[in-house]
């Protein structure tokens, strides 16, 4: 069975990580601007890739891979510099994003929310203060207000399991809250309850009947074999045990299913889940390697595996089984909003960028995201992250992403084998596109 024809081929990015311009044009700064020596070699992100000043650029660099859709991040630190005031200078330059996007014939994917939190949130509570609700829902009027005449794809929160475990219990990003012993249920249930109250307000608001979700971090578990005794306990193992629980069933039970997953029983309500459960019309897995493979990373069993520069371990049929257990679980459509590898590219002398193992990476995983389609998994589309070399949060620019190089001195873009690559995966798979360049 071929992708269908209007299978969303795209690339993926976050506003902090590539916009740069941390303090123009009225932008806040956000906990990832001030998140000084946490970040290895000194790097900040106040200059990233300088997207902000190179959007026009870089929405040609994408029309040149053949992309079909973006997906971005619009940043609350642009559009709601100061509690409870809209910057219209923030919302101007997401719109005019959205339109060119458009006009180049780029479907935009627009994600509200990708961990760059307001330090004047922050210094308020965070996630942690319920107000925070009714901030996030102006904000984000503002944004479909603005924007949704263009855009018609909309994320409202990127893995919060993400920013709410390693921000506010492991300490490991921003705001480097280390609280281990606390699963921060209060976060949970502002965050679940604010991505309720979005999804409807979105539905109401949009100018364009709009298709909503939200992105997970969405690893599962790689069955020993696929005798059906096996998929079975790989699936529990993906929600129902401790870790499948903490990585998935925490977040997505509540929002799919209108029910808490056991850690979460006695704090969300029938009132609560009346909320956070409002409809909505897919599901994006960010899938960077199976739950397996992070348990071995943890020391557990661990086996010998192919591994990125940052220690994740590439197998493709994670992609697969993610893919088959979000969608036997929840029965939502499937969107792959991020997949993708870390590696230390350099040019050659040849001023090029060849990077085998990604061209390789993306045959593996898109042959087994292939597999879900051939089985009739209603899937919608494919977001490589990312788009370009970005800044890695913790990591600085030391692990490189993209499918374009990106020259962090000169700012000069380089479009890297993989990304030539992807564009030929994309001209076999869809209608007759440009050739890339």
């Amino acid at each position: 069975m071929p992708f269908a024809k209007d299978f969303l081929w795209g690339a993926a990015s976050a506003a902090a990580q590539i916009e740069g311009a941390w303090d123009a044009d009225g932008k806040c700064p956000s906990i990832w601007d001030v998140a000084g020596r946490r970040v290895k070699n000194g790097d900040d992100c106040h200059t990233a890739c300088n997207h902000y000043r190179r959007w026009r650029e870089d929405i040609e660099l994408m029309r040149r891979m053949g992309l079909r859709s973006y997906r971005f991040s619009v940043s609350m630190c642009r559009v709601m510099p100061e509690k409870g005031r809209i910057n219209p200078a923030g919302l101007a330059f997401y719109a005019g994003l959205a339109k060119a996007l458009r006009a180049a014939g780029i479907e935009p994917i627009c994600t509200l929310y990708h961990w760059d939190l307001p330090v004047w949130a922050q210094n308020e509570g965070g996630w942690g203060n319920a107000a925070i609700r009714d901030w996030f829902l102006q904000y984000a009027g503002a944004v479909v207000d603005a924007l949704s005449g263009d855009v018609r794809w909309w994320i409202t929160f990127n893995e919060p399991q993400s920013f709410i475990m390693l921000g506010y219990v492991t300490g490991a990003h921003a705001p480097f809250e280390r609280r281990p012993l606390s699963f921060r249920q209060h976060h949970l249930r502002n965050m679940l309850m604010a991505h309720g109250a979005a999804v409807r307000l979105i539905r109401a608001r949009a100018k364009t009947p709009p298709r909503i979700g939200i992105a997970m971090a969405a690893t599962t578990w790689i069955p020993d074999s696929e005798a059906p005794e096996d998929v079975r306990r790989a699936a529990w193992r993906s929600f129902g045990h401790i870790a499948g629980e903490i990585a998935n069933g925490m977040y997505m039970d509540p929002i799919a299913l209108g029910r808490p997953s056991p850690l979460l029983r006695r704090a969300l309500d029938a009132e609560d889940l009346k909320i956070i459960s409002e409809p909505m019309d897919f599901v994006g897995v960010n899938v960077y390697q199976p739950l397996n493979g992070f348990i071995d990373r943890l020391g557990y069993g661990a086996q010998p595996r192919r591994r990125t520069c940052m220690g994740w371990v590439v197998d493709g049929r994670c992609l697969y089984w993610t893919i088959r257990h979000f969608w036997e679980r929840y029965h939502l459509p499937v969107m792959v909003t991020e997949n993708g590898m870390a590696a230390h590219d350099a040019l050659s002398p040849d001023g090029r960028c060849h990077d085998p193992e990604r061209a390789a990476f993306l045959d593996e995983f898109i042959g087994h995201m292939k597999r879900a389609a051939d089985e009739g998994i209603p899937l919608l589309g494919y977001q490589h992250w990312s788009v370009m070399d970005n800044f890695e949060w913790c990591e600085g620019y030391g692990p490189r992403y993209g499918l374009a190089y990106v020259d962090y001195r000169t700012q000069r873009r380089i479009i890297k084998d993989s990304g030539l690559h992807y564009a030929d995966i994309i001209r076999a798979n869809g209608e007759n596109l440009p050739e890339a360049r």
